[in-house]
């Protein structure tokens, strides 16, 4: 299992912030593994709105479902699933002022079979490089909003 986990600050009204997430559409612009993201599910936004997600990391790609299973106000958590691995973005918002947003992002991703395997690598990966690039993308495109 991989697990990382990030707290930061945006110059953002909460309310941006969570619409911009929620919209997992919107994860080529932060998620620096994500190629593209498209909802799949038809209607607005809400519990069980679905995307296809295309992801690359370290060389590798691949595809999930991600599912939106948490759509509060303040937190939000999509679950992305394929045959090898679930991964799970938790995050919660925090208002600071009227225009700035705490950002307390966690991102889990079990992998199943023979990729277990690898975690402890993609593990170090993820820390090293994943969460970085994730907070300073993830900043950069709530603050263009």
């Amino acid at each position: 299992m991989v697990e990382v986990t990030r707290k930061f600050t945006a110059e953002v009204p909460i309310e941006k912030a969570a619409a911009f997430l929620r919209d997992f559409a919107n994860a080529p612009l932060w998620d620096p593994g994500t190629e593209s993201c498209t909802q799949t599910s038809d209607g607005p936004i809400g519990i069980g709105t679905q995307w296809h997600n295309v992801s690359k990391l370290f060389g590798i790609g691949t595809e999930l479902t991600y599912t939106l299973v948490t759509d509060e106000p303040n937190h939000i958590v999509l679950e992305g699933k394929n045959k090898t691995a679930t991964s799970t973005d938790d995050i919660t918002l925090t208002a600071i002022g009227a225009n700035s947003t705490e950002i307390d992002y966690r991102a889990n991703v079990e992998f199943n079979g023979a990729a277990k395997i690898a975690s402890p690598l993609l593990k170090a990966g993820f820390e090293a490089k994943v969460a970085p690039e994730t907070v300073k993308k993830m900043t950069g495109a709530l603050e263009a909003l």
